[in-house]
């Protein structure tokens, strides 16, 4: 069994929630090259939030990996969209991976993987309980 899944008794290690709460900090969002994978249907809703065209768009902001598409990354890796005097320029419309953070599963490993993921997000333990189910579905919709 995978980590973080849920056991024969149908529990997880955070089966009683966890509390999290984005701080736009963009801890997240800098200085850590990786992938941010983007659907065509993110894509297009950006592409209006920004009122760019779609070449335009794809030529400036996307990077083709295998048969996905990533946002490219700045040259420190900072995400392309992370400006440190506004924070994410495309908050509203950010990608499935992004908006399920910090619910990623190898957040979700095990608790002593959690706590060494909140020493870096200020969100980690703060506002809203999320239940073992809403966590679960957050990560199965992502990458």
């Amino acid at each position: 069994m995978a980590a973080g899944e849920r056991t024969d008794d149908n529990r997880t290690w955070f089966d009683s929630g966890l509390r999290f709460e984005c701080r736009r900090c963009g801890t997240c969002c800098r200085g850590r090259p990786g992938y941010v994978w983007i659907s065509d249907s993110e894509i297009m809703g950006v592409v209006g939030y920004l009122q760019m065209q779609l070449d335009s768009f794809g030529r400036q902001y996307l990077r083709q990996v295998g048969d996905r598409k990533s946002l490219v990354e700045k040259s420190n890796g900072d995400c392309v969209f992370w400006e440190k005097s506004i924070g994410c320029r495309i908050y509203p419309l950010r990608p499935a991976q992004c908006r399920a953070f910090p619910f990623w599963r190898q957040n979700l490993s095990d608790a002593r993987t959690w706590e060494s993921t909140a020493r870096s997000c200020p969100g980690i333990g703060k506002g809203r309980l999320f239940t073992a189910r809403d966590i679960l579905k957050r990560r199965e919709r992502t990458w």
